[in-house]
């Protein structure tokens, strides 16, 4: 693992908004917007200010077997977590901005102690319900996003290992989904299954090889399409 910070760093913002008021505040970050299949996942995370944040970093920099461990360390000191699934069917409706929007706001549903201020990796998110503040590359600056990545990735992970149970012939288990020369060429060989996201290009060109971004549902809307009737 490469660390681009000093582990003191990682309290920086925590002790920012200690500072400025603020007395529990969490982490919330997401994993899982880019793959062709799977949910997409987030996680709110409360650690205490006086917890060891060893191993606990940007979740993507972790290997996997660091992620499991910081996982299981981080669900033992944590005061409270809260963890968001939006499966594929809600990406393909919705969208995968709105999709992780709204694994968010679940994650933090989920959490038993409302925090005074949510810091959230990433951009600020328009209309959110939450007092937040929005953090670019979050999970490599906060220890407690770096936390919720954590959480994320390796819930989410699990998930995908489930499902290569049931779809073996994808190695779900290796990519977890995300695009990669094995996933492209086992979507070739073998079509798409039930939780590859449909509105994604790759995955909806193996649909329909004549398939048009105008065809998504929220670019219809925004154009002003209308469903055909259908019967």
């Amino acid at each position: 693992m490469q660390q681009k910070q000093k582990k003191s760093d990682l309290w920086l913002f925590e002790r920012t908004a200690r500072a400025q008021g603020h007395q529990v505040i969490a982490g919330v970050d997401e994993a899982g917007r880019g793959p062709l299949a799977g949910p997409v996942v987030a996680a709110a995370v409360i650690l205490p200010m006086s917890c060891n944040t060893r191993g606990i970093y940007d979740s993507k920099q972790l290997t996997e077997e660091e992620r499991e461990h910081a996982f299981s360390r981080i669900i033992k000191m944590a005061i409270a977590y809260g963890v968001g699934v939006v499966d594929e069917k809600q990406i393909d409706k919705i969208n995968i901005l709105r999709a992780t929007h709204r694994a968010m706001r679940a994650a933090i549903s989920g959490i038993t102690v409302r925090a005074d201020l949510y810091l959230i990796d990433g951009l600020p998110i328009p209309d959110f319900e939450y007092p937040h503040q929005a953090i670019v590359d979050g999970d490599c600056k906060s220890a407690s996003i770096a936390a919720a990545s954590i959480i994320a990735k390796v819930t989410r992970d699990r998930i995908m290992c489930k499902y290569d149970e049931i779809y073996p012939e994808y190695g779900f288990a290796r990519h977890k989904g995300y695009t990669t020369e094995e996933h492209l060429e086992k979507l070739a060989i073998h079509g798409v299954c039930d939780i590859h996201r449909q509105s994604f290009e790759p995955v909806a060109l193996e649909i329909n090889p004549l398939w048009e971004r105008t065809e998504l549902p929220w670019v219809k809307a925004a154009l002003g399409k209308k469903e055909k009737p259908r019967g």
